[in-house]
């Protein structure tokens, strides 16, 4: 049977219509994705005025300097505030969910222990309950024990992450070989710089791919902030915009504020994926090849 690859102009044209209506497919979700971003962009740019009288994406004057100027000025810089308190709940909480979520997906890949498939089940179970049912346990559990309009009410759920440690588990398989393993061990390293010295780094595409999962989700989370928190100085930045776009019904000045610092905070999303693009595709490949 001849192996010689068909001529250009004897293949099937069905191939080619294939590709075309793919491509248009994925240029048509592009675009649905990034529309939202785009009149965010130009609304940002408009005064009060123009964003009302102007076409959604229609240039005006530039006011986008004025306008983050209104922001991080308005109320003391209560929005900046909120940035930063975002950054405490959703970089650091996660950046440590994250380490505990592959210890534990670590510890189900390399160990045996009585029961660890039923264990690892429960874990499953927990990835298919919505946040959103938990929220009301949550903040009773938090009331009862001082913890509620704190940081810790909001930092403590944000740790345990089911989905992240059945992920953890298959980087481990893809990733991490028994044998080094075993050879640390041999060499007299005990567990924790076992997991370390040789998991750890060996673990970091999936490490860095989980942080920017549970990074992004978390970000996005507005259900526990919103149960958890009445002190508006606690507010993450996406409870304070949603507060301020319900205030603007009543009062036009906060639609201006809302628009502005719904582009800031997309902000520390795009930066993380553009600095962590590299392991994050590199990771979500894990054990794909095994």
């Amino acid at each position: 049977m001849s192996t010689h690859p068909v001529p250009l102009h004897r293949r099937p044209r069905g191939s080619w219509t294939g590709k075309a209506v793919v491509n248009a497919v994925l240029a048509l979700f592009a675009c649905y994705t990034l529309m939202p971003l785009a009149w965010l962009l130009v609304a940002s740019t408009k005064d009060r005025g123009d964003l009302v009288g102007t076409g959604g994406f229609t240039f005006a004057d530039f006011h986008l300097l004025t306008n983050l100027g209104d922001l991080f000025g308005h109320d003391d810089g209560i929005y900046g505030r909120w940035l930063l308190n975002s950054v405490l709940y959703f970089g650091a909480g996660c950046l440590a969910s994250t380490l505990l979520s592959t210890a534990v997906g670590f510890a189900f890949d390399k160990y045996d222990f009585p029961h660890k498939e039923k264990v690892f089940g429960l874990v499953l179970l927990g990835v298919l309950v919505p946040g959103a049912v938990l929220v009301l346990p949550q903040y009773l559990l938090a009331s009862r024990a001082g913890l509620d309009n704190t940081y810790w009410a909001v930092l403590i759920p944000l740790l345990v992450n089911p989905f992240g440690v059945y992920l953890a588990r298959v980087f481990s398989e893809g990733y991490v070989p028994g044998e080094v393993v075993e050879a640390a061990r041999m060499d007299g390293a005990g567990e924790w710089r076992v997991f370390r010295s040789v998991g750890l780094p060996m673990l970091a595409p999936g490490f860095v791919t989980l942080f920017l999962f549970t990074f992004t989700a978390s970000w996005n989370n507005f259900v526990l902030p919103l149960y958890m928190l009445s002190d508006d100085k606690l507010y993450p930045v996406t409870l304070g915009l949603a507060i301020w776009s319900k205030s603007s019904q009543q009062n036009p000045e906060f639609s201006m504020l809302t628009v502005v610092g719904a582009l800031v905070s997309v902000v520390p999303l795009v930066v993380a994926f553009v600095c962590l693009q590299r392991f994050w595709r590199s990771g979500l490949t894990a054990g794909a090849v095994k």
